[in-house]
């Protein structure tokens, strides 16, 4: 699963214009995942969208889904967001019963992925290495888009880069949060495999061609 050629691009659409789902569909229809960012107003303060749109969506998309669980106990979530075209299930350290939900996820057939609060030590992934699928590493709070980039993101990166390699682990990694002109080029020389692309690409002049541009990295 490790990455080859290029970083995988999987835009968030929690920060496209919902009055456009349409057409922000059409466009990611282009991309290597689309990502949803699934907040309970609980685990998270912001609340986003549930499993009914989620459900809608991945049945007009192209694209594999990549569902990140912003959420209380999210365990109670797994069943209502394993549709036919969800690659990841992604959900965050700080809740209960790791193991034992890293399990579940696997036991529907889906990829299963483990984040963190930026503010949480990334040392507290390490019982779980060897059995997820995706880490996906907080580049900002989560909550709410439109965030700085928090630099000790690429030391992450590398720690993360290193312990793969030095074990033979096979998950893949992931940034989420404060990916724009700036950041990326710095990313991209990193071993980053997948950016979730938000503000950066939804409020861009064109978003079309800069997804194409994000591809060709």
């Amino acid at each position: 699963m490790i990455r080859k050629e290029r970083i995988l691009i999987a835009p968030s659409i929690l920060n496209s214009n919902f009055f456009d789902l349409e057409n922000t569909i059409k466009l990611t229809d282009k991309a290597d995942f689309l990502h949803l960012d699934i907040m309970d107003g609980n685990f998270v303060q912001n609340i986003s969208f549930g499993p009914e749109i989620s459900k809608q969506i991945s049945e007009k998309t192209l694209s594999p889904l990549d569902v990140h669980l912003m959420t209380k106990d999210p365990e109670k979530w797994f069943d209502k967001f394993n549709f036919l075209k969800t690659e990841f299930i992604t959900f965050h350290l700080e809740n209960e019963n790791v193991h034992e939900n890293i399990k579940k996820i696997h036991d529907l057939g889906i990829k299963a992925g483990l984040s963190l609060r930026p503010a949480t030590d990334i040392l507290k992934l390490t019982p779980y290495l060897e059995e997820v699928d995706l880490i996906l590493i907080m580049s900002v709070d989560p909550g709410f888009g439109g965030q700085k980039f928090i630099n000790d993101t690429y030391q992450k990166i590398d720690y993360l880069a290193s312990i793969r390699e030095k074990n033979g682990y096979h998950f893949l990694i992931e940034v989420d949060g404060g990916i724009n002109e700036e950041t990326f080029p710095i990313l991209k020389k990193t071993k980053v495999d997948i950016l979730v692309v938000g503000s950066y690409l939804f409020k861009s002049g064109n978003p079309y061609q800069t997804l194409e541009l994000l591809k060709e990295n």
